[in-house]
């Protein structure tokens, strides 16, 4: 009886209570680690793009858009394969925790999320990546193109509350919450079903490393990956667009801590891949430093804040349930198809060597990376450290005064 009761503790603690934010920092790290080991790197905005992509083909706009005739489809694409298994990552943990919910927004809600959608994919378009793409991963890889965006999505937040804050105190239409906002949802049936998806999930990668076809056997440790990102995200419920909101609207900082701690230690960590040349840095680096991440950090900030999540947040929570974040993410897709097409007719994201620096560039930017502009990894973990010290001095400072809130 006693080793029962210890089982359903282990349990409660495990996948029903709410995993600290910390912990899903260094467990997040660990994943990226691994899949940086594996020559790869965290990306969100090209999977999402590619599901754009194909919407815009099938309705007759692909050649308009200039989207290529050998386009992958979305078990083809590594991003689109990430993200989706992060949604079903998220949902199996909802299930396990009985917290999945259907949950449905007032009619205005829908809107901002289409428009949030929207801008994210414009800014995304422009950084050439999401928070994750272009923040966290260049970031951790040691790139200024990420501090760059960061800059962006710090301005981008504080512009999106004062417009969300001004949306509810003038806007009064579709403000009312449905009857059975939140439809009911599983309950002694939901932890099986999670269980049942994560041996799923195993039977899935097994399957695909084990085939003869390369290109499936190449792809098959991407569901894992993308699987626990979805996982750790949702029992933490950690979401890059709350480290940067919720400093400006309540004042709280915890999840801002914890995206420095990812920062910090990913950047130790990857500098020393990096060093032993076990992969690339340059794969992870878009061409955007420093116009399009400042100017696309922007726009995506206030567009994460009206669609009430960020890439990677609007996915983990789409498999919560929530239907708002559905819409958010395919006006996302959408945007972020059409504004690349129309930038590649223009030439602005046409990629062409620079030969002084060695790396590409676009009309965008360059790939920045720091080893390289500053001749080591001394002064680049000195620039590294000092901004987030900086940045969580500054956060600090805002949970004792609220002095940087917006209410």
């Amino acid at each position: 009886m006693a080793l029962m009761t210890q089982i359903k503790e282990d349990y409660q603690s495990i996948f029903v209570d709410e995993w600290s934010p910390y912990l899903a920092a260094v467990l997040l790290v660990l994943v990226c680690s691994v899949l940086v080991a594996s020559g790869g790197f965290w990306g969100v905005f090209g999977g999402i793009k590619n599901w754009g992509d194909w919407f815009n083909t099938f309705i007759g706009l692909g050649d308009v858009l200039n989207i290529s005739k050998d386009l992958a489809s979305p078990l083809e694409n590594r991003l689109s394969i990430m993200d989706m298994c992060l949604m079903i990552g998220a949902f199996s943990a909802a299930l396990i925790s009985r917290q999945f919910r259907i949950s449905r927004p007032p009619k205005l809600e829908y809107i901002n999320g289409a428009i949030g959608g929207t801008l994210m994919g414009i800014g995304a378009t422009l950084a050439m990546g999401c928070n994750v793409g272009a923040f966290f991963t260049p970031v951790t890889f040691s790139s200024p193109t990420g501090w760059a965006m960061w800059i962006g999505l710090l301005a981008g937040a504080f512009i999106g509350l004062k417009l969300m804050l001004w949306i509810m105190e003038n806007i009064t239409w579709g403000t009312q919450a449905p009857e059975a906002a939140q439809m009911p949802g599983l309950k002694k049936q939901a932890p099986w079903g999670g269980v049942l998806i994560l041996l799923l999930i195993v039977w899935w990668t097994i399957y695909w490393l084990t085939s003869e076809n390369r290109m499936l056997s190449t792809r098959a440790l991407y569901i894992p990956f993308g699987f626990a990102f979805g996982f750790i995200m949702h029992r933490a419920r950690f979401c890059f667009s709350r480290g940067f909101r919720e400093p400006f609207l309540t004042g709280e900082g915890e999840m801002s801590k914890a995206v420095m701690l990812a920062i910090v230690l990913a950047a130790v960590l990857f500098s020393v891949l990096f060093s032993k040349e076990v992969t690339d840095p340059y794969v992870g680096i878009p061409p955007s430093f420093w116009i399009g991440s400042l100017i696309g950090g922007l726009i995506f900030g206030v567009g994460m804040i009206l669609a009430g999540g960020c890439a990677t947040g609007s996915l983990w929570r789409i498999g919560e349930g929530h239907l708002k974040l559905v819409v958010a993410v395919f006006f996302f897709s959408w945007s972020g198809s059409i504004f690349s097409g129309i930038l590649k007719n223009w030439d602005v994201l046409t990629r062409e060597d620079n030969l002084d620096l060695m790396v590409e560039q676009t009309m965008l930017g360059y790939q920045a990376w720091m080893p390289q502009m500053f001749d080591g990894w001394g002064w680049t973990h000195l620039a590294t450290f000092s901004i987030v010290i900086i940045w969580f001095l500054l956060v600090r400072y805002n949970e004792k005064t609220e002095k940087f809130t917006v209410l």
